[in-house]
């Protein structure tokens, strides 16, 4: 990947994560797939981004936000699909 694409890939993973920020701060009711979805494919973007421009505090941050969105999604799929099974 070319270093202007990988500013571009990492510009998209940081809009995704302000569009969740704002999603999060503007709704009643945060929907936690929808959140931790967005939150999951802009730390990749971001993380592939840094595999050309590589900065070690941006690596470590983006490694751990994935991990947590990832753990965070699949609880909530979990979640949702138990309430949707419930009677």
């Amino acid at each position: 990947m070319s270093p202007l694409g990988a500013d571009i890939v990492g510009l998209l993973g940081s809009a995704l994560f302000i569009a969740a920020f704002a999603y999060a701060n503007m709704v009643k009711v945060i929907d936690k797939v929808l959140f931790n979805a967005v939150n999951l494919i802009g730390a990749a973007l971001l993380l592939t981004s840094l595999s050309v421009n590589f900065n070690l505090a941006a690596f470590v941050l983006e490694a751990a936000w994935t991990l947590i969105a990832a753990i965070s999604l699949v609880s909530a799929l979990l979640a949702r699909r138990t309430v949707e099974v419930q009677p």
